[in-house]
């Protein structure tokens, strides 16, 4: 069988097929990539622990943080504790909900979400409409001067990152700074050589 076509009946697989979680079946939800084609998830109780991909789907689907998938367990992993069977996307997701196989904790999980997401979304509609009061009282090349990021792509194979900024710490680079390029005078050159 070709690579294309053996991409084509996996892909198939993972998106047309409706699978329920057998009885040693586990829906987990991942966490983050570990590399080397594992994947740190985590169960509806909270526990974390490593998935392997199996090769049937390394390099024809791809998982991102957040996805769901049905794990087998492996019963004498040390830190491998799981395979992934099935990966899920929105339609499996919304059959296993209705057959009543969905953990409750990822349902709880999901509706704040989907409340963060409500939230984020009203207020980028509340700065738009602010925005585009304050575009019609001035010019149009006053609006592209303007740096908006609310329209950025999130990353959401990476973690969030905060950046902090201290007064202390930039008033202090500011002294070095001053001191480093201050001019330096003949006197300073004479009392570093000796003679």
């Amino acid at each position: 069988m070709s690579k294309a076509t053996k991409r084509k009946h996996v892909t198939r697989e993972v998106l047309d097929e409706f699978v329920l979680p057998e009885e040693h079946q586990q829906i987990v939800q991942v966490v983050a990539p570990r590399g080397n084609n594992l994947h740190e998830v985590k169960m509806p109780s909270g526990d974390k622990f490593l998935a392997s991909m199996p090769t049937k789907f390394r390099k024809n689907v791809w998982i991102k943080r957040g996805d769901f998938v049905i794990v087998d367990p492996i019963e004498e992993g040390d830190k491998v504790k799981g395979e992934i069977i099935v990966i899920l996307f929105p339609k499996q997701i919304k059959f296993i909900q209705k057959e009543g196989f969905w953990p409750e904790e990822f349902l709880k999980g999901d509706k704040e979400s989907e409340d963060s997401n409500i939230i984020q979304i009203a207020d980028k509609l509340e700065k738009a409409t602010l925005k585009q009061k304050g575009n019609n009282e001035y010019s149009d090349s006053d609006s592209e001067e303007d740096d908006n990021d609310d329209d950025l792509f999130i990353n959401t194979n990476r973690p969030p990152v905060i950046y902090y900024s201290s007064e202390e710490s930039s008033s202090e680079e500011e002294e070095e700074n001053e001191e480093a390029s201050s001019p330096r005078t003949d006197e300073d050159d004479e009392s570093s050589v000796d003679h």
